[in-house]
């Protein structure tokens, strides 16, 4: 009897990284077959008359975020990693602070500031009379300009990266042809980090797909506030589903749009022991450049942080003060845990695809990625129906064959809520960690299998170290979206088992703002210890291995 020959390795990779993407893709899929649905008389209602205002209101919505993260990320990123000035070495680590702030209580805090009746307006009343008044911030300008904050150092953390592995004698040889330091940015240093940089943008534009609480309060009619409208308040989950569906198309035409920009250029640092030499900014130009960093960090950070703690100090919570150990544990304990599950699971996809080069793999890390735009509570629906299912399936066989009684294996522990948040932020893990991959040569392949490595071993030996700050950067960033989201966890969440951000919600919604201010400071607070601590760590490290002392130009 003949012998099946074994699978070859690539094709078993293959093959686990379509297991793994059917298992995260199975929430959504549940989700999708209610598109056979028929949407009956809400749907023709909802598609008649606020769909047209969710696709315009949605697109200019992705338009602001994209051009104010852009512009502010990537300015930022070229100041802190090309030039030397006041204030440089706190604020190449402090321009990350923003992501420990979530987006409504952004949202919250400057309301509070801003509105009618708030001290800024009052005292512009009062100095430049009763008929002077701001735009209203609660609004479509207000609510891209709360994303633009908070958002930015999703562009600013990976582009940084990416200008300082970027060999000094390229740019060196544009100058050389004639170009201005500005044109060589323009022209060599800005499409050399193109990959980095739209990895940044795809993960704010999907940040901003899938936010909830910020539109919702500001009164924009985006398609996340339809789906939950739909959802929720109208009981139509067919209707949710196909606005989900809309909803993916935008992600995966922002996707494509960015693979089709780069097509078939490649970006690899071909120096990487080249170490970069700083421009020392002095007069003029270095008190701009450090307003220009500063500013981005005091109103994402600084400035909101101020309010809450006004906020908190004149009318806090006291009464959750004394549960402050224990949800702080809770959200830190689910964080951890998802964040280096996350990372793994990412870079086993990203070094699949790349070491297979399969349509297949590239498919299933596309569609794995989308999950990020799905707002957490259909999420948390899409888990909870077949971990429902299988832990009936589970008691009834353990009832059957040995009568005992589990309970609920996993909806009634945290194992249904970590598969929700991996479904939700893998694409943050797998988007860095690509990024990353992107930068590495493929002549390092080559050379491990010259000396008789396998994949798994060119994996552990060469690219893992090489990727380590693309490793910690998705952990990081992975770590504080999951002590943000709300949704998934407010549905999802054991008895008993409340979170950091759950309480701040409910305080929130009630429009208890100043006893909110103290659970949003204490997510801030919990996030910000490994943010800082990780921040410090990889500036310190880029710092050692991608610069020079600075050289003096007189402003």
């Amino acid at each position: 009897m003949p012998v099946r020959p074994a699978p070859s390795p690539l094709l078993r990779w293959t093959l686990a990284a379509c297991a793994v993407g059917v298992l995260l893709a199975l929430p959504v899929a549940i989700i999708a077959a209610n598109l056979l649905l028929p949407g009956g008389e809400a749907w023709a209602h909802l598609s008649s008359t606020v769909l047209p205002r969710y696709v315009g209101t949605t697109l200019v919505l992705l338009l602001g975020v994209l051009a104010g993260v852009g512009v502010v990320g990537v300015t930022c990123a070229w100041l802190v990693a090309a030039c030397e000035f006041p204030g440089r070495r706190a604020l190449e680590w402090a321009l990350l602070l923003p992501l420990a702030m979530p987006a409504y209580v952004i949202a919250y805090a400057y309301t509070d500031l801003l509105q009618f009746a708030g001290p800024v307006q009052t005292w512009i009343r009062t100095v430049a009379g009763p008929d002077v008044r701001l735009p209203d911030v609660r609004s479509l300008g207000g609510a891209i300009a709360m994303f633009t904050c908070v958002l930015y150092p999703y562009v600013y953390l990976l582009a940084r990266v990416a200008f300082l592995r970027q060999s000094p004698s390229l740019a060196e040889a544009g100058r050389s042809l004639g170009l201005s330091p500005l044109a060589a940015f323009f022209r060599v240093n800005l499409p050399l980090a193109r990959p980095a940089i739209a990895a940044g943008a795809a993960l704010a534009l999907m940040e901003t797909l899938a936010d909830f609480g910020t539109v919702s309060y500001f009164g924009v009619q985006t398609f996340t506030t339809g789906i939950f409208r739909a959802w929720m308040s109208m009981g139509e989950p067919a209707s949710a589903a196909k606005l989900s569906a809309i909803l993916l198309a935008f992600v995966f035409a922002i996707l494509l749009a960015e693979r089709w920009a780069r097509r078939q250029a490649k970006y690899h640092d071909a120096t990487p022991s080249a170490r970069r030499e700083r421009v020392a900014l002095r007069g003029v130009k270095a008190g701009a450049a450090t307003t220009a960093c500063a500013l981005p960090l005091a109103l994402g950070f600084l400035v909101p942080t101020f309010l809450l703690v006004r906020m908190s100090l004149a009318g806090g919570d006291a009464a959750f003060g004394e549960r402050f150990a224990r949800l702080a544990f809770n959200s830190a304990t689910l964080a951890t845990l998802t964040a280096l599950i996350a990372v793994a699971i990412a870079l086993f996809l990203a070094y699949g695809a790349r070491i297979t080069r399969s349509p297949v793999s590239a498919a299933v890390n596309r569609f794995v990625g989308l999950g990020y735009a799905i707002p957490g509570a259909v999420i948390a629906v899409g888990v909870l129906i077949p971990a429902a299912r299988l832990d009936n399936l589970l008691a009834d066989a353990a009832q059957a064959a040995f009568g005992l009684k589990l309970g609920l294996v996993f909806t009634g522990g945290i194992a249904a809520l970590v598969y929700a948040y991996l479904i939700r932020f893998l694409a943050v893990a797998l988007q860095t960690v690509e990024a990353g991959l992107a930068q590495v040569t493929p002549n390092m392949e080559d050379a491990a299998r010259s000396l008789g490595m396998n994949a798994s071993e060119t994996l552990a030996k060469v690219h893992a170290p090489m990727l380590r700050s693309s490793l910690v950067t998705a952990a990081l960033l992975v770590f504080v979206d999951v002590m943000k989201e709300l949704p998934a966890t407010f549905v999802m969440r054991p008895f008993n088992f409340d979170t950091l951000a759950v309480q701040a919600y409910n305080l929130a919604a009630d429009e208890r703002l100043a006893e909110a201010s103290t659970a949003s400071l204490a997510i801030v607070a919990v996030g910000l210890v490994p943010l800082v601590l990780a921040s410090r760590r990889l500036v310190g490290r880029e710092e050692m291995r991608g610069t020079s002392p600075p050289r003096a130009i007189e402003a």
